[in-house]
């Protein structure tokens, strides 16, 4: 009895699992031209600004619900309405390297309504000594 009772929720988790990939199919979905934005070396103090554009290569529009930076230094910006099948938008980066001379390496995670739900976005580099 009590393996009925365990087989039970795992048919319906297992169930509800192949539901929401079989919806999926056809969905929205997004392609980065790019995904990592190097700067090389900038001048200490200035401030750089990435764009990574991307294709809804999917069936129904695309949304992204937020942008979250990993650090404070980089702000991001993105195309706030949904995204039709075929079109293009956009995600910007931009970044302060004052106070931060070195390498650096930051990420942007798009969150989306995408097949791929959290996409990973780059920009490193490295900030000259300030003079």
């Amino acid at each position: 009895m009590k393996n009925r009772i365990l087989f039970f929720p795992l048919m319906l988790v297992g169930l509800l699992l192949g539901l929401s990939s079989f919806l999926q199919i056809g969905g929205p979905q997004i392609e980065f031209k790019k995904e990592v934005h190097d700067y090389g070396t900038v001048k200490y103090g200035s401030n750089g600004e990435s764009t990574f554009e991307f294709t809804n290569t999917g069936k129904t529009p695309v949304v992204i619900s937020n942008v979250q930076p990993s650090c404070g230094c980089t702000t991001p910006e993105w195309t706030r309405e949904p995204v039709m099948p075929g079109k293009t938008g956009k995600v910007t980066a931009s970044f302060n390297s004052a106070g931060r001379p070195g390498n650096f390496n930051k990420t942007v995670t798009v969150i989306n309504n995408g097949e791929v739900s959290q996409i990973v976005l780059t920009i490193q580099g490295s900030v000259a000594a300030k003079r």
